[in-house]
């Protein structure tokens, strides 16, 4: 089963780093953050990838032509310009790095993706986002309901401390919980090949009528991941995973 990642965006909210590279090679532990979604998928088998890119795509493309040359000891010929590596990487991954357009939104990207995927089922994640998510219960999940959809519903971590009041007595405070209400959409989508009727083109935004539709007509189940998951969309963001990463105790890393 292939597994499409979207890394087309232009990352506006994380403008302190997007500047120079898209989203997605925005470096976890000297790592780019869509290396470590690739390894949550490889994790459980997962190795065939296809990466709708966008903004700066050609960034991504130079860094996985450069992943296995840089990766232990190198030969090469001046002469004809060979060039021989000695230590391939442990990953064995098959990755389409497909442009999707720079102005595309969410749903044309998947759209455009089409021919890439085939006429079976898939998975999707955005290029920004990693959690403790079991993958092989997700598509259990996915494949026990029939439905042409299957969302990761998540609770994140809220921003600030919650207060629970009697009149203006605090009965309880708790730092940063995780929202007890109002589950959003975490992506790590399973998708029948179906879902591309449901998107008209590359103005068409997956999160909106194509979403909206599945629901209505009752073909989008929620998987609730209750776990950890964070997406990197601020500077604050990409910090909260740095500490976790810098502390060992980044709960997303399962394959080391």
């Amino acid at each position: 089963m292939k597994v499409a990642i979207l890394a087309g965006g232009m990352g506006t909210r994380l403008s302190e780093e997007t500047e120079v590279r898209p989203k997605p090679m925005v470096e976890i532990g000297g790592m780019p953050v869509l290396w470590h979604i690739m390894n949550i998928y490889s994790h459980y088998g997962f190795n065939e990838f296809v990466i709708g890119l966008g903004y700066k795509g050609e960034h991504i493309k130079r860094w996985f032509s450069d992943y296995c040359n840089l990766q232990g000891n190198l030969t090469v010929n001046t002469g004809n310009s060979e060039i021989i590596s000695h230590d391939n990487p442990d990953l064995n991954w098959r990755v389409d790095l497909v442009e999707t357009g720079k102005n595309t939104m969410t749903g044309g990207r998947i759209k455009r993706l089409k021919n890439w995927l085939g006429n079976e089922t898939f998975m999707l994640t955005w290029g920004d986002g990693v959690s403790d998510i079991n993958i092989n219960k997700l598509l259990e999940f996915h494949k026990s309901h029939g439905r042409l959809a299957t969302m990761t519903a998540v609770r994140p971590t809220a921003r600030y401390g919650h207060l629970d009041f009697d009149g203006d007595l605090v009965c309880s405070f708790t730092e940063k919980p995780q929202t007890s209400e109002g589950w959003i959409n975490g992506a790590f989508f399973v998708l029948e090949p179906q879902i591309f009727d449901y998107i008209d083109g590359d103005d068409t935004m997956w999160e909106h009528a194509p979403l909206e539709r599945l629901a209505a007509e009752g073909e989008l189940v929620a998987y609730k991941h209750e776990s950890f998951w964070q997406c990197m969309d601020t500077l604050r963001e990409k910090h909260i995973l740095q500490t976790l990463w810098d502390a060992g105790e980044a709960p997303w890393i399962k394959w080391s």
